[in-house]
């Protein structure tokens, strides 16, 4: 096909699609100079409407109920978002999913709760199972846990081209198994874990699971109960919109409840938050994992996502993620392969999160030509550049003109024209 035929194709895909229409419920300022977005792994877009959103809050249930607020509903936001979180994107009855402070603040917390039960139980389990290509934070959480519990780590080693897999975790865990933490989706390939598999040969070998779904969240579906899950974190600013730096959430299986402690006691989290008297009583349930004041302002963008998550269906959004992941790979083999492009993600669709990740040497100065040219993927070392494709606001057409701008910023890198300063390069650093 040449480049025109490429067009017409997807703006047949795009005519078929039946979430096209919620990419106009997307803000897209006038006088951007974006041309394709390929960063909604890193930082979704923001809902259009969450400007006014942000304006009604301020006046109204700010500006004008002021402190009040509070007793009449924001306490009760964290949970209560949760649990539509947990019920729209992760397979989470009530009662088990709350939304609170950063993705390494709750992987602490959960983290801390798990290995300190497990050490504290009949077989004082001391092992932390983890894969060398974890996203860092999670690494380097439990690295500092283990430092502080006396803890061992166990790695499996990963191969960053692909992900941790089951035979892996068979492998690696036993009886001191105290806890293991994986990615859904691997932050670099895109590869996709077997949830319910892994979880199961961890629960075999006594230990308890910790998912990390920050790649997951918003893009493919997850079956948090039915795996049978202990714990699970994630980000809500990636394929959830939520807005730089919004608030992640965690779960809790109901089973543990009571039994694990997280351990940063704080006001809200305690039994009766407004006696303030002394010694600390953890609330019931899925509140006790709260420390500090919770965020409200940051959730706000938040709701305005899930409500297009509701009424896309995670099902319809997952179709449409495949699809475009599908069209990603079919244009890197016939455009980019040919110029020593690998794809560096799984072929197969059943083993491939919300992203593909091509490889290249030169690929830094390349992201960072496409940066200034409006087509905004990012870099990931060695050699990765990430397409993250959000699939409630990328169109097809988007994926064509991307990845037609990535071919001839290879070509001109290449040729000796395109390159920039290795050390200008973005990397999307703030963001998994």
């Amino acid at each position: 096909m040449d480049d025109h035929d490429l067009h017409r194709e997807a703006a047949t895909l795009d005519a078929q699609d039946p979430l096209a229409g919620l990419r106009q419920r997307f803000l897209s300022p006038e006088g951007s100079d974006l041309v394709a977005y390929f960063d909604g792994n890193s930082l979704g877009r923001p809902v259009a409407d969450v400007p006014q959103r942000l304006r009604d809050f301020t006046e109204q249930l700010w500006g004008d109920r002021l402190i009040r607020a509070w007793d009449e509903q924001w306490l009760d936001w964290p949970m209560r978002i949760g649990d539509r979180l947990g019920s729209l994107v992760l397979g989470a009855a009530p009662g088990q999913t709350v939304v609170a402070d950063s993705t390494t603040v709750l992987l602490y917390k959960l983290s801390r709760a798990a290995v300190d039960a497990q050490a504290a139980g009949p077989q004082r389990r001391t092992e932390i199972v983890l894969d060398t290509d974890n996203f860092p934070t999670d690494r380097y959480v439990l690295e500092g846990i283990a430092g502080e519990r006396g803890l061992t780590l166990r790695w499996i080693e990963t191969d960053p081209t692909s992900g941790v897999t089951i035979d892996q975790v068979r492998e690696a865990v036993g009886p001191q198994t105290a806890l293991a933490v994986f990615s859904h989706v691997a932050y670099r390939s895109g590869h996709l874990a077997d949830g319910p598999a892994i979880t199961a040969a961890v629960h075999d070998a006594g230990g308890l699971v910790l998912w990390d779904l920050c790649h997951s969240g918003g893009s493919v579906p997850v079956a948090l109960d039915e795996w049978g899950a202990d714990l699970a974190v994630g980000c809500t600013y990636k394929y959830l919109n939520g807005g730089p730096g919004s608030p992640a959430w965690a779960y809790v299986a109901a089973r543990h409840h009571g039994r694990l402690r997280q351990p940063i006691w704080g006001w809200i989290g305690r039994r009766d938050a407004f006696d303030m008297g002394p010694g600390y009583d953890p609330a019931d349930g899925i509140r006790s994992f709260i420390s500090g004041t919770p965020p409200i302002l940051a959730m706000v963008p938040l709701q305005a996502s899930l409500d297009l998550v509701e009424e896309a269906g995670i099902e319809a959004i997952r179709t449409k993620s495949v699809a475009l992941t599908e069209l990603v790979i079919r244009l890197a083999d016939s455009l980019l392969v040919p110029l020593g492009v690998e794809v560096a993600s799984p072929r197969d669709a059943a083993l491939r999160g919300g992203h593909v990740t091509l490889r290249r040497k030169g690929f830094r100065e390349v992201t960072a030509a496409l940066w200034s040219q409006g087509v905004i993927p990012d870099y990931r070392d060695p050699d990765g550049l990430r397409i993250g494709v959000s699939p409630l606001s990328t169109s097809f057409a988007e994926v064509v003109t991307g990845m037609l701008a990535l071919r001839d910023a290879v070509v001109a890198y290449d040729a000796g024209s395109g390159s920039s300063a290795a050390s200008d390069a973005p990397v999307s650093g703030l963001t998994q």
